[in-house]
């Protein structure tokens, strides 16, 4: 277990009994202590994560870089999805070219695109 888990846990465990002990102001000194003991907890991870980028400041980098492409793949994937999902998605409607006879097309004329919305 990390430094920073055994530091909450001991910091909760410190808090509960500070809490049982102190029924006199109520719940109000109980919040307190909890709140303070979450500062605590908060600062002491801060610096240990501030230790821990001047130690190692390319792991940092690619942690950050790594974060950064897993966050523009999930993006990615979710305006896919809605893309394909979707029914409200950008329509276009082609009208068909007349044939005259066989197969043959009636000139060169191409398939005129409208859109679906007008």
């Amino acid at each position: 277990m990390s430094k920073l888990g055994e530091l909450s846990e001991r910091a909760l465990d410190l808090v509960e009994q500070a809490g049982g002990k102190l029924k006199l102001g109520g719940d109000a000194a109980g919040k307190l202590l909890q709140t303070g003991a979450a500062l605590g907890v908060v600062r002491t991870g801060a610096k240990v994560a501030t230790g821990f980028v001047r130690r190692n400041p390319v792991v940092a980098v690619a942690a950050g870089v790594g974060i950064g492409l897993l966050a523009f793949a999930a993006y990615r994937r979710r305006k896919r999805a809605q893309m394909l999902g979707s029914t409200e998605g950008p329509h276009r409607r082609i009208d068909p070219r007349r044939v005259d006879g066989p197969g043959k097309s009636a000139g060169r004329r191409k398939a005129q695109v409208v859109d679906a919305e007008t």
